[in-house]
């Protein structure tokens, strides 16, 4: 596809990067000089120095022939303006990001007016992510598919699960759940398991299952199942906004540290449910005085990743807290890895995964769409939710009889309101829905399955 990308900011260097790696042909946009030269020698892909809101501009980037621009510029006003001149002039698909909260209830009508195709908010979306943690807090990742009906969870396994030396074949009979474990981190070593292999103590483990299945497993590991009841956030930013709004509607008390004071008034206002606190989130005795030792979650989320990583450091010594921090670059994340951080949520990660997902749908042959994709696990595996609405080689035949591609698994199949794990017997109807985990990059067609 013919892409262009406005704005090489962090998350522009990471499509940069990912577009170019799965054949597409870019061009970015960028005012910064230094931006465009660091961006065209590291990735193969073309640069322009200049203004994205310039037809000009876009029409040198090639707008009449692109098949997509994407504007991930620090301006919302300025995404919008370039996705309309795509629209207008360039009559292509057209992405923006908007981050700011007064335009989070007039995206839908954004959208229509403009002619754009969709849009990201990052940090409502990286919200709702940290929330969906807090109502399952024994989890340190949870990812949904099949409009939340099944999810993807990861946890630690530790010697009073009792699972150290089982097989995955064995484990739903020993629990008593109807659960699949779809990948396990080793070390540095990133699997995709079959029915023979053996967990061991200290294996990160991701399994796939509905709600209510996941917590029977988890209650069977006499792990937390309950949601929080209590919030302790440092930084009342843009994602502490969102975030504490929607756990103060599910009676969840929340209490923000915020440094500036006119931004505690303008929380006091919008969000009277919650405690708004004027004080610097790192001081430690304010924190131990306002109630961390007590906490039932501790979310760091200042703009300043060193600082979120030291105090979930903090919390965690001095607390029993679910933590959650909030790390904006992506370059140190396999360092991060080797600390005890609780769950790490990158906004920009989410941004990149939903653009990517858009894109590969685009390219989607006619009968096999791509509905969901996450990038997990240090961004080495791939969890892919697919619909089938039509016939072909894959459908009406026994999963055990076709030749699927190494490292790849067929972890689920939602069929109407039937959630289903799937065995050798079973086969792919159209209608359903498959969701697939891959250690291959680059799926854009449930047929990319097969083996060739």
């Amino acid at each position: 596809m013919e892409i262009i990308l406005v704005g090489c900011g962090k998350v522009g260097m990471a499509l940069a990067r990912q577009l170019s790696e799965e054949g597409h042909s870019v061009t970015v946009v960028d005012t910064k000089r230094e931006r465009i030269e660091r961006v065209t020698e590291e990735f193969d892909v073309m640069g322009i120095v200049g203004n994205g809101s310039s037809i000009n501009v876009l029409t040198e980037a090639g707008m009449q022939d692109a098949d997509l621009l994407i504007a991930v510029t620090g301006s919302d006003e300025l995404n919008l303006l370039c996705c309309m001149f795509a629209k207008k002039a360039g009559h292509c698909h057209a992405i923006a990001r908007v981050r700011n909260p007064a335009y989070s209830h007039e995206l839908d009508f954004i959208k229509q007016q403009l002619g754009i195709s969709t849009i990201i908010n990052p940090e409502l979306a990286a919200a709702t992510e940290i929330s969906r943690l807090l109502r399952f807090p024994a989890a340190s990742n949870i990812d949904t598919f099949a409009d939340g009906r099944v999810r993807l969870i990861k946890f630690e396994l530790q010697p009073y699960h009792g699972l150290d030396g089982a097989f995955l074949k064995d484990i739903p009979g020993r629990v008593g759940c109807d659960i699949l474990v779809c990948a396990v981190e080793r070390g540095t070593e990133v699997i995709i398991p079959g029915g023979d292999f053996m967990l061991q103590n200290g294996d990160l483990v991701s399994f796939l299952a509905t709600h209510e299945n996941a917590v029977d497993f988890f209650v069977k590991l006499k792990m937390p199942t309950h949601p929080v009841r209590s919030a302790l956030i440092v930084g009342g930013g843009t994602i502490g906004y969102y975030l504490a709004k929607d756990l103060t509607a599910k009676g969840i008390r929340v209490r923000i540290v915020e440094r500036d004071e006119e931004r505690c008034d303008t929380l006091a206002e919008l969000l009277p449910d919650a405690t708004i606190l004027h004080g610097d989130g790192t001081d430690r005795q304010l924190l131990l005085a306002e109630g961390l030792p007590i906490a039932e979650s501790f979310v760091s989320l200042t703009n300043m990743d060193e600082e979120n990583i030291l105090l979930a450091l903090f919390a965690k010594k001095h607390s029993h807290a679910k933590l959650i921090t909030k790390v904006n670059r992506l370059e140190f994340d396999d360092i991060l890895d080797g600390l005890d951080l609780g769950s790490v949520v990158y906004p920009k990660y989410i941004t990149c995964d939903f653009i990517i997902q858009y894109v590969r749908a685009l390219q989607n042959r006619a009968g096999n769409n791509l509905k969901t994709l996450y990038r997990i696990l240090d961004d080495r595996v791939e969890a892919l939710e697919f619909t089938v609405s039509e016939q072909s080689e894959i459908t009406g035949v026994p999963l055990q009889q076709l030749p699927l591609k190494g490292n790849l698994l067929l972890c689920c199949i939602t069929r109407g309101d039937q959630v289903i794990i799937p065995r050798g017997g079973d086969c792919i109807q159209v209608g359903d829905s498959v969701i697939v985990v891959t250690l291959e990059r680059g799926l854009h067609d449930l047929r990319d399955i097969i083996a060739c």
